[in-house]
């Protein structure tokens, strides 16, 4: 296993990469709503992201042609925008990422689309919680799987499950560098956490089974039991104290 360590030029470079991606899922929140397409809110994050000097990092990656993947009630990840119209009750997960000056920045949040049901709420929230119970152990000197144990032991302690077949990942000049970061626990301690790693630390989480399928479109990843599901993502940088959240911005 090869794991980069960023140095402080590097860093800044992320930090920039992270701002936008933060930025841009910000600037989302504000459009969603009832009766938009998700292929209007692909176009608002690409636009935005290329004012920015950045390029989308999602667009042409893998050969997928979007700027954010848009995923509705039981799609997981990897939804493709399209004519789809959300409408009340629904829920939306984004995953977009922000590439420039040579590196990347990647998150996700989960939004409601006007009044949605009590178990979509708590679902959106504990997803976003276990997140940050997780990186509560974000810290140098640290094991990944004390990151992963604690998402797992969070989110299954509120009656939901966590995603086997997806997991987050290290982060830089590429979108998916080693290590893997399982959101569950893997049976080894991982690499030591030290300062100066990036990692994509993502919580993917369903109300009923763990299990997942994947569309015939070849991307999109549902629920197998068509459940509700939810994702959480920011990009983290290992520091010598506190962890950075380098793609949470203040709206």
């Amino acid at each position: 296993m090869s794991i980069k360590i960023k140095k402080d030029i590097h860093i800044e470079a992320m930090r920039l990469a992270g701002r936008i991606t933060g930025q841009a899922l910000n600037l989302l929140e504000k459009e969603i709503r009832p009766g938009i397409t998700t292929a209007e809110l692909d176009k608002i994050a690409e636009e935005f992201i290329r004012s920015q000097g950045a390029v989308p990092s999602f667009k042409g990656l893998y050969g997928y042609k979007a700027s954010i993947c848009a995923s509705v009630n039981n799609e997981i990840i990897h939804g493709i925008p399209g004519k789809r119209v959300l409408k009340e009750g629904d829920i939306i997960s984004i995953d977009t990422g922000a590439y420039i000056n040579g590196f990347h920045g990647d998150a996700a949040r989960t939004f409601a689309v006007g009044e949605i049901s009590e178990t979509a709420k708590k679902l959106i929230d504990v997803t976003r919680e276990s997140f940050f119970r997780g990186i509560e152990f974000a810290k140098s000197g640290n094991h990944l799987c004390e990151i992963s144990a604690a998402i797992q032991d969070y989110v299954e302690a509120n009656g939901f499950s966590v995603v086997r077949d997806y997991v987050g990942h290290g982060i830089g000049r590429e979108m998916h560098e080693e290590p893997n970061v399982p959101n569950y626990r893997f049976g080894k301690s991982g690499p030591k956490l030290i300062k100066g790693m990036t990692l994509a630390i993502e919580p993917m989480v369903n109300v009923g089974s763990y299990r997942v399928k994947q569309l015939g479109d070849g991307w999109t990843v549902v629920t197998k039991d068509g459940s509700l599901a939810a994702h959480y993502e920011n990009t983290v940088l290992i520091t010598d104290g506190e962890p950075e959240l380098l793609t949470l911005v203040e709206a």
